[in-house]
């Protein structure tokens, strides 16, 4: 026993060697307890959550530039079309009286044609642009070049070959070309 004073305390009799070892464990505890502490680097939360905060403003950051990345583009590439559209649409005069019904959006809209333009765009060769709130003729060409950069800007009908079914009872008769509805 190293310490003198527990020495003396054991020969006096006033404590038993079970309480001299306890006493040496419970201060060799303390001691590798305050020297682990020593040994970790004081964590400063006030540091921890500025850094947090710091990282949670860079994602913002980034996601918002994102966004906006995307906006100008997609603004971009809307005035593009539009002058696609104004460049390349075909004139509709005074000699447009025929009123050709077609369906976007689920809902019926008109367009005054003649019946030359009627004819290409029953054929496939004309396609029908959405401009401004206003539709407009454009020639199959264009009318592709709009649709690869936004699809809900532009309708082309497709020349459609019916199919006859087999049980179909009004096969034997035709619909005429002239029907408006």
């Amino acid at each position: 026993m190293s310490n003198p004073f527990q020495d003396q305390l054991l020969k006096a009799g006033l404590v038993t060697k079970k309480q001299v070892q306890k006493a040496q464990q419970e201060k060799g505890k303390k001691n590798k307890q305050q020297r682990s502490k020593k040994a970790k680097p004081v964590v400063d939360e006030t540091k921890l959550k500025a850094q947090q905060a710091a990282q949670e403003k860079v994602q913002r950051d980034r996601e918002l530039n994102k966004k906006k990345e995307l906006q100008a583009k997609q603004k971009a590439t809307s005035i593009e079309i539009n002058q696609l559209i104004s460049n390349n649409c075909l004139e509709r005069e005074e000699s447009c009286e025929i009123i050709y019904n077609f369906e976007h959006n689920k809902k019926v809209r008109r367009l005054h044609v003649n019946a030359e333009m009627k004819q290409k765009i029953i054929q496939g060769k004309l396609g029908i642009a959405r401009i401004e709130g206003r539709y407009e003729l454009v020639p199959l060409a264009i009318a592709e070049k709009i649709q690869q950069r936004n699809e809900k800007r532009i309708l082309i009908f497709d020349a459609e070959e019916t199919s006859t079914d087999k049980n179909d009872p009004y096969a034997d008769y035709q619909i005429p070309d002239d029907l408006t509805w």
